[in-house]
């Protein structure tokens, strides 16, 4: 049966101010399961491709990691890795709970009256979504102190380093998650019944965690196009300069292209989720609590919004994939890198071999 049918929460778990259940109306209208944004085709063919997507983009990261001597580029791809790992990860785990429930259309206020696995989604969704939007300001702040400070031995990541920094994102990510559990906030069953957020209704711990969440992710995608930018015009004066180290400046733009790709990803598939939890959250204080569940169309928008950023974790592993130098050189033929002045020259060549003799 469709969710429209599912019999909605007990009334008695529907009021409490501490249940996951009653945020939506699951008795809005039969039609409601027809609609195209409630399609279970949406959540089972978005899974598929993403999962599939960042496996291939593992596969080739970890090929590529095996074959490269520069710190700088190995450091940027743990990063990249990091990043990945999270994509596939998060695709994994909400679509083994989401996937499942559009099929068998189990009745979540009796299959988990405690809220566990809500919380579990709820958290899920969290973590899995502020990781790639830190690791993308992460990755955009080792590049700007590596083009704009390249000789400064503390801005040189290790591999090590790099995985430890991408743990401590992972940490973080993960304790904002928990929040809800800890008590400020909550995570509530979303519309149309097959999914757990953070609660954009104007309790004080919702509120709280709401913008929490929103603005630390405004904030990184902000940050990431600081840095980003001014790596970018730091690199274009520069590339045109000494031939000798033309072949490290393509490896540069190469990572420059393929973490603009992911901040332009981001912020078109994120900024819209973001901008609407701020406005809901903030238009509805005036109701201190009075309004129990989210308006209809609050909760459709909310749902098209997620779709918006399940496409980033599609995308993410295509950017890599797609924006290798291997790539593009096929593509630009002018990004190929240059012979040195010493091959154009052999006469010169001689001469410096013959001094170096006499030396």
């Amino acid at each position: 049966m469709g969710w429209g049918e599912m019999d909605p929460p007990n009334s008695s778990a529907a009021g409490r101010s501490d249940t996951c259940f009653g945020v939506f109306n699951a008795s809005d209208g039969p039609n409601n399961a027809q609609n195209s944004i409630t399609s279970p085709w949406f959540s089972t063919a978005f899974g598929l491709i993403g999962l599939c997507s960042n496996l291939f983009a593992l596969c080739v990261l970890l090929s590529s990691s095996r074959k490269l001597s520069s710190q700088a580029r190995s450091s940027f791809l743990v990063f990249l890795c990091g990043l990945v790992v999270t994509d596939f990860m998060g695709l994994l785990v909400t679509a083994s709970v989401i996937i499942p429930y559009h099929f068998i259309k189990f009745a979540w206020a009796k299959v988990d009256a405690g809220c566990h696995l809500c919380n579990f989604l709820g958290f899920s969704m969290v973590f899995f979504g502020q990781c790639p939007l830190l690791l993308g300001a992460t990755m955009a702040g080792e590049r700007f102190f590596g083009i704009n400070h390249p000789f400064s031995r503390s801005t040189s990541i290790s591999k090590r380093r790099a995985w430890s920094i991408v743990g401590l994102v992972w940490g973080f990510s993960c304790l904002l998650g928990l929040l809800p559990v800890l008590g400020l906030g909550r995570y509530t069953l979303q519309f149309p019944g097959s999914w757990c957020f953070l609660t954009l209704l104007p309790d004080t711990g919702d509120v709280v965690f709401c913008l929490l969440f929103a603005l630390l992710g405004i904030f990184s995608v902000l940050l990431s196009f600081i840095l980003n930018t001014v790596s970018v015009v730091t690199l274009c004066r520069v590339y045109h300069d000494r031939e000798s180290v033309q072949r490290r400046r393509d490896s540069e733009v190469e990572m420059m292209v393929q973490l603009v790709g992911i901040m332009v990803i981001a912020t078109i598939c994120w900024m819209p989720l973001l901008i609407f939890i701020v406005q809901t959250v903030l238009q509805q204080l005036p109701a201190d609590g009075r309004i129990q569940t989210l308006p209809t169309e609050t909760q459709k928008m909310l749902l098209i919004y997620i779709r918006m950023v399940t496409w980033n974790q599609i995308l993410d592993p295509w950017v890599y994939i797609l924006f290798r130098r291997a790539v593009l050189q096929r593509i630009y033929p002018s990004l190929r890198p240059r012979p040195s002045i010493l091959v154009l020259n052999p006469s010169l060549r001689r001469k410096l071999t013959a001094g170096s003799v006499l030396q």
